[in-house]
């Protein structure tokens, strides 16, 4: 999150599971490792298969019939894995032995960091697939202070052999904008950089407008707060005969999904979590969300009314949760897109109240540490 990580450290920690790096799943055999990247092809198709069969595992049901997939099903495991895939990958869509030994070698350097028993004067810092130091970093590091949070305060999760959460198109990257949304997206960046504050290190925060939804504690939107990013990766599913509920730690959201065909709601009702109706395909869940709220960022990118996701959930094994989303917005991208992965099923989890607006001293500092420049500035 930019420019707003320092407010939201208190609210990690009683939002979330400290963050431990966890081994399992890098112990992968080097035949292995290289029997899955030898099919990056084959991969893709694989797990958008798992997503929309469900495999050949059956699952248990419930007292009413339906394919249960109750449970909790943290993402803590795939944070790390990137949204987009880098582009020198093409259409690869697992790594090889060597880029996962590197991954490997990068997870142990921040497991040392973060288990440390001493702060360092100089601490190292994530960037990309390298660290750095505090005086490389001299507008967010003085004096061995950074602004926000210390790398241990974020999930990290497991490194594994899929290059990207993002599976269609092949080459695992969102689609070009539309000519329109090019253009809307242009308007936005020059009057913006029209502004004096644009220019300054901190940004703009003349107004609350200024800053983001997610810094606001209001929503990450559907698929942000799915899709593993940071913290507070938690993830839950509980059923009820025509109802399916799913509910995620990001923010504190709970969907109540109808199973009933009913049809959505009116289009001049909107939601920042749209409104749901799901159905099953043999032992998927299928959940068609329509209604959003307009704006609402997928990638960095506002979205439009024209927004609409296709979930999919389905059990590979007991401890399998298959998660698929399809990503249509004919306003904003070029065509569909998918992303897809498994989550883990993790009993011993406890989802926390996000309490965001509760402990969101972000506002009123980011607000109030502006005007204060600007008073220096005027003297």
């Amino acid at each position: 999150m930019t420019g707003s990580v320092l407010p939201f450290v208190l609210i990690a920690v009683l939002g979330g599971a400290l963050p431990a790096f966890a081994q399992e799943g890098g112990s992968a055999s080097k035949s292995n490792v290289a029997k899955q990247a030898a099919g990056g092809a084959q991969q893709r198709a694989s797990l958008e298969n798992k997503a929309a069969t469900g495999g050949t595992w059956t699952p248990p049901k419930t007292k009413w019939g339906d394919p249960d997939l109750q449970g909790v099903w943290p993402g803590t495991n795939m944070v790390g894995t990137p949204l987009e895939r880098p582009v020198a990958l093409g259409d690869r869509a697992t790594l090889t032995e060597d880029e996962l030994s590197k991954k490997l070698e990068h997870a142990k350097k921040q497991e040392e960091i973060d288990t440390a028993p001493f702060v360092s004067k100089d601490p190292l810092i994530a960037r990309g697939d390298d660290f750095i130091a505090c005086d490389q970093d001299p507008e967010r590091c003085r004096n061995g202070v950074r602004i926000g949070p210390p790398n241990y305060w974020d999930e990290h999760g497991t490194p594994s052999t899929q290059a990207s959460l993002v599976v269609d198109p092949p080459n695992g990257r969102i689609p070009p904008l539309t000519a329109e949304a090019q253009k809307t997206a242009a308007s936005r960046i020059a009057a913006r950089r029209a502004r004096p504050c644009s220019s300054t290190t901190a940004g703009c925060h003349d107004s609350w407008e200024d800053e983001s939804l997610w810094d606001r504690c209001i929503s990450r939107g559907l698929v942000g707060s799915v899709v593993p990013s940071t913290y507070n990766q938690g993830n839950q599913i509980v059923q009820t005969p025509g109802y399916v509920v799913f509910r995620n730690e990001m923010i504190h959201e709970a969907r109540v999904i109808p199973l009933d065909n009913r049809p959505h709601l009116a289009s001049g009702i909107r939601n920042w979590m749209g409104d749901s109706r799901g159905h099953w395909e043999g032992n998927t869940l299928v959940v068609e969300t329509t209604n959003f709220r307009t704006g609402i960022p997928i990638g960095n990118t506002p979205t439009s009314d024209a927004l609409r996701t296709i979930e999919r959930f389905a059990l590979t094994d007991a401890n399998t949760l298959q998660y698929q989303i399809t990503v249509d917005d004919s306003k904003v991208w070029t065509r569909p897109w998918t992303i897809a992965f498994p989550l883990k099923r993790d009993s011993k989890y406890t989802l926390f109240e996000y309490a965001c607006h509760e402990g969101n001293y972000y506002m009123y500092n980011a607000l109030g540490g502006a005007r204060a420049d600007e008073k220096d500035t005027v003297k």
